[in-house]
């Protein structure tokens, strides 16, 4: 497939023109004109991009790419060393960010809530069809000692459990995968049971025992690794590319 033809799908797919984020998505570095084989995964990290060499893959898709807002414009040190790989290499880099984070079938936040049997999903943020942020429930309550339990196994990660002042049991949920921690407060000020993120603040214990909401971190990796595995197993089913998930393993 041509590199154009695949940005197209993608766009169409996720797109990106929708949201405001804090990096370009789409094409980032430009590779091949043909794309044969992709290697999707979650942050274009070396290790990431020496795996795409070894595999002969023509694209790298991820999560998490280059070119953040606030970040140095200078190319230098580390980010040369990634860079020049792609480029010699001949292999594009494609990178959606929140788009893949807030997609209703493949994102972040919709695999995670499969994963955990998270039911009635609807956006956190009244009245924003695109929050990055999103509520559900459980079919019937739960202990957080339950949750915890489940989401450790669920992600092979032992998650960190804040315990809310009153230590309900467990109906509504809400959740935002990788950063999302200070989306906490929304959900406690709407009466929700528990929020589970990928990353945890030091304000974020005080939050949940003063606002009685359970909180759990599940790690910003962990929790990030099932949207681009899925969007690569859809890619191969509509366009019957090549594609393989490469989990380079991340404690964070």
């Amino acid at each position: 497939m041509h590199r154009s033809e695949f940005e197209n799908f993608l766009t169409q797919l996720l797109k990106p023109e929708q949201i405001k984020d804090y990096c370009p998505n789409g094409l980032q570095i430009q590779g091949s004109e043909q794309i044969n084989k992709i290697v999707t995964g979650v942050t274009a990290s070396q290790a990431l991009i020496d795996k795409a060499i070894e595999l002969n893959a023509d694209a790298l898709l991820v999560h998490h790419g280059y070119f953040w807002k606030n970040e140095s414009y200078v190319i230098k040190g580390m980010k040369h060393t990634r860079i020049k790989a792609l480029l010699d290499n001949n292999i594009n880099l494609f990178a959606y960010h929140l788009p893949l984070d807030i997609h209703a079938e493949l994102g972040n936040n919709a695999q995670l809530a499969d994963l955990l049997a998270i039911i009635n999903r609807q956006p956190l943020e009244s009245g924003n069809p695109l929050s990055v942020a999103v509520k559900g429930e459980f079919e019937h309550a739960i202990s957080a000692q339950t949750l915890a339990q489940n989401i450790s196994k669920t992600l092979n990660r032992q998650c960190l459990h804040l315990p809310s002042g009153n230590n309900q049991a467990i109906k509504t949920v809400a959740w935002c995968t990788g950063g999302g921690q200070d989306y906490i407060e929304l959900a406690a000020e709407q009466g929700i049971d528990a929020f589970i993120s990928g990353e945890v603040s030091e304000k974020t214990a005080h939050i949940a025992t003063e606002m009685n909401i359970h909180f759990f971190a599940a790690g910003h990796h962990a929790t990030e690794r099932y949207g681009v595995k899925a969007l690569g197993e859809y890619i191969n089913a509509e366009l019957g590319l090549s594609v393989e998930f490469v989990d380079i393993d991340n404690p964070v």
